[in-house]
């Protein structure tokens, strides 16, 4: 088995966000690989955008939403030592653009967290199940217990 290269890491802002951070960061140090992030809006209205637009980080906006998910992204990037090429932020369907961003980017692995959610929310599905059964490289789900700090 070969080793991971690149290590997209799949980031929601949750209250769990920084445990899954640390763990993708630390098997992008086991492993010696790229660690790149990734953060999809999809909770905040973006008029006259069309999904799978990549949203500048250098660039302000007169979007305050905008900016605070933005400044969100550039200070977890900048805590675990991700290059700025190597961070993204798109507007669009969540499991879609984690894909499709994995694809291109030739992502041996992504990290997302998963509450583990059972009954209705498991029926209509989550983003981590979604990029599972999606995605052209492995997928690990960092399970998240309410209880985690």
């Amino acid at each position: 088995m070969n080793n991971y290269q690149n290590i997209l890491l799949a980031i929601d802002f949750s209250d769990y966000g920084h445990y899954v951070a640390q763990r993708a960061k630390s098997l992008a140090e086991q492993f010696n690989a790229r660690l790149h992030i990734i953060h999809v809006l999809d909770n905040i209205p973006m008029p006259d955008t069309p999904y799978g637009m990549v949203i500048p980080l250098n660039d302000d906006s007169s979007y305050d939403l905008l900016e605070t998910e933005k400044n969100k992204l550039i200070q977890i990037s900048n805590q675990l030592d991700i290059l700025p090429e190597r961070r993204w932020m798109i507007w669009g369907e969540p499991q879609q653009e984690i894909t499709q961003l994995a694809a291109q980017e030739q992502i041996d692995l992504i990290v997302v967290g998963s509450h583990g959610r059972h009954g209705l929310a498991m029926l209509m599905g989550s983003t981590a199940k979604g990029v599972l059964y999606h995605a052209e490289c492995d997928v690990l789900a960092i399970h998240l217990k309410d209880h985690q700090e």
